[in-house]
């Protein structure tokens, strides 16, 4: 037998699918030997809890994440209790992705992001300290709790193994991340080369809870277009990138795509927009920049690509399927 580890693969969920099709993808995946299912919480447009839920009915050994939710509207007592329930569903299979959220989205529904770094803390703390089971009280300048705790009264009173994941991509955050956190859920749209500082402040920051990287998961959002016709992979992938290039600051950053694309493609849309504005867009965005940030194009293309940022330090990828058939990326990466 070898002792060769199992080459770890998840499967990431945005809206592109209906909740019906994702089911039967996530059936598909973990007969494939896929690990995990990750949906997305990102624009206004699809919870996270009511997927996760779904797909872990549907399914016997796939772990259900969050990809990520964010820390800022959820109360955390009922934040806890909502992972105690999808735990009671699915025992030991569920990991609870968080992340600082974005702006304008954040602003224009009324959170203010201020001191996210503090924020994060408090609530990575405070949920652990609840799903160990434990009373809390504490005075944050976030959370303030009183003597709360999840009163199971009728099932499992057992401390949850629920994994607490931020989705970190600046530098800060990841550095906290290292420090706080069960693991750190990579962001996509960058370059495998983006990892090699992600890992060193993941690293910097477990050493100061007495950890190593080793401790620190590192599952990673890659977009992956899988297509026999690479051209129509890569106008799969463009099409997500071109938005999250203009929507999202802090993603636009990471993928160091040059100031003059960005800002050129942001004066053409924003948030929320239209399927026009994204097609105006998209032309502006050079085939080299979806290459660089994205795995797109044939299976045999994709495999390399994604093995890159394995090369970099990511530890499980999470595949965002673009293009339209699903089952061949699933195919393409089955572990069995």
């Amino acid at each position: 037998m070898s002792d060769t580890p199992q080459k770890r693969m998840a499967l990431y969920l945005q809206d592109k699918h209906s909740l019906q099709d994702g089911m039967a993808y996530c059936q598909y995946a973990e007969e494939k030997g896929f690990e995990a299912v990750w949906q997305a919480e990102s624009r206004l447009v699809r919870d996270a809890i009511v997927p996760m839920a779904a797909f872990a009915a549907v399914t016997k050994k796939l772990k259900v994440g969050s990809g990520v939710l964010n820390n800022w509207t959820r109360n955390i007592g009922l934040l806890a209790s909502t992972f105690l329930t999808l735990d009671d569903l699915a025992p030991n299979r569920v990991i609870c992705g968080i992340g600082a959220w974005w702006d304008p989205l954040a602003k224009n529904v009324g959170i203010d992001r201020s001191r996210p770094l503090k924020a994060m803390r408090e609530t990575i703390e405070v949920m652990r300290r609840l799903l160990n089971m434990e009373t809390v009280t504490y005075e944050g300048d976030f959370h303030k709790v009183n003597g709360i705790k999840l009163d199971v009264v009728h099932g499992n009173t057992n401390p949850r193994n629920v994994p607490l994941m931020i989705g970190a991509t600046g530098p800060k955050m990841m550095e906290l991340t290292g420090k706080i956190a069960d693991g750190a859920v990579l962001n996509y749209c960058v370059a495998p080369e983006y990892n090699d500082q992600a890992l060193e402040l993941l690293e910097r920051g477990a050493k100061e809870s007495g950890r190593t990287l080793d401790d620190i998961d590192r599952p990673q959002l890659i977009v992956c277009s899988v297509d026999h016709d690479e051209n129509k992979a890569r106008y799969a992938a463009k099409w997500l990138l071109t938005q999250y290039l203009a929507q999202q600051p802090h993603i636009a950053k990471a993928s160091n795509t040059p100031l003059e694309i960005v800002e050129k493609v942001q004066s053409l849309l924003g948030w929320p927009c239209t399927k026009e504005q994204v097609e105006q867009a998209m032309q502006f965005v050079p085939d080299e920049i979806v290459d660089k940030i994205s795995a797109s194009g044939t299976p045999e293309q994709v495999k390399k690509k994604v093995q890159q940022y394995i090369d970099h330090g990511c530890t499980c990828p999470i595949l965002y399927p673009m293009a339209d058939d699903v089952k061949l990326m699933i195919d393409t990466f089955a572990v069995n």
